[in-house]
C-alpha cells in the first residue's frame, strides 16, 4: 500500500478531533513545524532504523511538539522506506495523549518461531496484548463507528506479543509527540494463536506468565489498560475514518499490553501463558546486520 501525502492523512474530520482535545486540554497548536522540519525528523530517526543504533532526541530544530507533526513524520518514515501497512497499534486517546496510534509495517509482523528481532544485547521488550484481525475493510466516512459496526468487521481475535525497539537511545526523557514520531516505539508483532471465543472470551484482565529456561521469568496480573481491547479499535476506526484513511480487511490491530514492557532473553523457549485463554511458545533470535 503505498504512503499517502500529508494532506490526506490530515483530512478534516481527524484535525477537529486532535485540534478539540488540544484546545480542552491547552496543548500547543496542531501544527507547528515547515515541510523542511518534518523532513529532518523523517530523516533522523530513518538514519537510526538504518544503523540499528538508537541515537539522540530529535533537536529542537526538527521536533514534534504537536500530534499532527508527530503523524506527518511517521508518515514520512513509512513513505521513505515504502513501507505496505500490515496493522496498526493503538491505545485509547488521554489529553496527554491525544493521538495515540502507529501502523505495524507488514514486513514486521512474524507468524513463525523462531522469530527475528533487532536487540541491542541478550534481551527484547515484549508485551503480551490481544488483537484483530479485519475481515472487512472499514472505509473512511464522517460519522463514528459504532461498536457494532466494528464487531462485525472482526474476523479472528488472536493472541499477541508487540516488540518493542525505539529510535532514541533514552526514551524515558522524550515528549509523547516524539514517542509517536518513532512508531510509539514499535518494532513489530508476533501473532499467536486465535482466540475460539473470540470477543466472548474475558478480555478485561487474565493472569500472564512468561516461563524459559525452566523457570519462571515474570508474573502479572494482568488488566487492559483501556478497560477491554475493543475499545481502542473502535476509536482508531473513527478517527482514521474521519481523515480519510481505511482500516483495511487482513491487517491486524493490537491495543495495548496487560503487562506492561517485559524484558525476555534470546535464544530461550519461551511460553508466555494468557491465563486461561491460552499460550505463545516463540524464540527470539537477534537479526545480523
Amino acid at each position: 500500500m503505498p504512503a499517502r501525502t500529508d494532506s490526506a492523512w490530515a483530512g478534516r474530520g481527524g484535525t477537529r478531533i486532535i485540534g478539540s482535545l488540544c484546545a480542552a486540554h491547552n496543548l500547543p497548536p496542531m501544527s507547528i513545524l515547515s515541510d523542511r522540519q518534518r523532513d529532518e525528523a523523517a530523516r533522523l530517526l530513518l538514519a537510526a532504523r538504518g544503523s540499528g543504533r538508537p541515537g539522540s532526541r530529535l533537536p529542537e530544530s526538527c521536533r514534534p511538539l504537536t500530534p499532527e507533526d508527530a503523524l506527518a513524520i511517521q508518515r514520512r518514515v513509512q513513505g521513505t522506506l515504502q513501507a505496505e501497512t500490515g496493522g496498526w497499534k493503538c491505545s485509547l486517546p488521554t489529553p496527554e495523549r491525544p493521538a495515540a496510534c502507529a501502523p505495524i509495517f507488514a514486513s514486521t509482523i512474524c507468524r513463525s518461531s523462531p522469530c527475528t528481532v533487532l536487540a541491542h544485547g541478550p534481551t527484547v521488550r515484549i508485551e503480551p496484548e490481544i488483537a484483530f484481525v479485519l475481515g472487512r475493510d472499514l472505509p473512511p466516512r464522517a460519522a463514528p463507528y459504532g461498536e457494532g459496526e466494528v464487531r462485525a468487521a472482526i474476523a479472528e481475535t488472536r493472541l499477541v506479543l508487540e516488540l518493542l525497539d525505539s529510535r532514541y537511545a533514552d526514551p524515558s526523557v522524550v515528549s509523547f509527540p516524539e514517542l509517536l514520531a518513532d512508531q510509539i516505539s514499535n518494532q513489530g508483532l508476533f501473532v499467536g494463536s486465535v482466540l475460539t471465543d473470540g470477543l466472548d472470551a474475558p478480555l478485561e484482565g487474565f493472569r500472564v506468565v512468561i516461563e524459559g529456561g525452566q523457570r519462571t521469568l515474570h508474573e502479572r496480573d494482568g488488566r487492559h489498560p483501556d478497560g477491554h481491547p475493543l475499545r481502542p479499535l473502535v476509536w482508531l476506526a473513527s478517527f482514521l475514518a474521519s481523515r480519510g484513511e481505511a482500516l483495511a480487511a487482513g491487517q491486524i490491530v493490537t491495543t495495548g499490553s496487560y503487562a506492561g514492557a517485559l524484558e525476555v532473553p534470546l535464544a530461550a523457549s519461551l511460553h508466555v501463558r494468557f491465563g486461561e485463554l491460552g499460550s505463545i511458545a516463540v524464540e527470539f533470535v537477534a537479526t545480523r546486520r
